[in-house]
């Protein structure tokens, strides 16, 4: 399951884990517009972990999602 919110500077993705027994915390996606940022709650350091990744990134992220195994350069 997941959600999409529109915000004022950003739109939030957030991912629910409906799958196996041991289901993993919520991913929240925030894309803005020079960035993306991902966060998820680490119960073992009783913390939210984020990163961020640059448009860049994203669209590399994109891209090899439905490449198989391999190293690749996108043309820019």
């Amino acid at each position: 399951m997941f959600s999409i919110e529109h915000e004022f500077d950003a739109t939030v993705v957030t991912l629910v884990d409906e799958g196996t027994p041991n289901l993993q915390e919520d991913v929240v996606l925030n894309a803005f517009d020079d960035c993306v940022t991902i966060t998820q709650y680490d119960a073992r350091n009783d913390t939210e972990v984020t990163i961020t990744l640059s448009m860049t990134q994203v669209t590399d992220l994109a891209a090899a999602l439905n490449l198989p195994e391999g190293i690749y350069r996108r043309k820019r």
